[in-house]
């Protein structure tokens, strides 16, 4: 039976690029917001249901995200609709990831992994953290980031230290080279 290994972090702390180094190291990562992306592309699952109830979401058979954000800036409900119709189909994805790989360990990339209650179907949690003046640096470097998004995004995650609290397993992502060890450390731990 496979280690089901969730990995998860605030915005700007390193999960993607943590997330490549279980990949290069030859572990299968499945990644919640890629799975979204399949999701709301031409021909995804949940295009029909947006289109069902948000219409204007849909540009060229595809969800638009921007037009997505628009509406759920507009109306209250709106995430939490889109939500039951997408996170269903996450899971499935999920399941077709889980179902496709024989492996000893397995890595689900979550970035809301505590607040949608992932962690009790994973047989562990790593929380990747990194000091708050890091995070705020490679986050605004990002394009198009105010930091008004910044503030928006972090107050709809669970605060870094209760992730922390909340983990099997933590590692701080300050350079490549110490990330890189620790990935290649907790592998061989959690297969071993």
């Amino acid at each position: 039976m496979s280690h089901y290994l969730g990995l998860t972090g605030s915005i700007g702390m390193g999960k993607s690029t943590t997330a490549q180094m279980f990949r290069d190291a030859g572990v299968p990562v499945w990644d919640a917001d890629a799975a979204v992306h399949r999701l709301y592309a031409y021909g995804g699952a949940a295009v029909q249901a947006i289109a069902a109830v948000y219409p204007d979401a849909i540009v060229d058979s595809a969800v638009a995200r921007d037009k997505l954000k628009d509406i759920i800036a507009s109306e209250t409900s709106a995430l939490s609709k889109i939500e039951q119709l997408v996170h269903p189909l996450v899971a499935s994805d999920r399941q077709d990831f889980i179902a496709s790989h024989e492996a000893p360990l397995l890595v689900f990339d979550i970035p809301l992994l505590f607040e949608t209650g992932a962690d009790g179907w994973l047989s562990s949690v790593l929380v990747v953290t990194a000091p708050p003046d890091v995070q705020k640096a490679r986050v605004l470097a990002r394009p198009g980031m105010t930091q008004a998004q910044f503030d928006q995004i972090l107050h709809r995650q669970m605060p870094d230290a209760e992730k922390r609290a909340r983990a099997d397993h933590v590692i701080e992502t300050l350079t490549l080279d110490d990330t890189r060890a620790a990935v290649q450390e907790l592998t061989l731990k959690l297969t071993g």
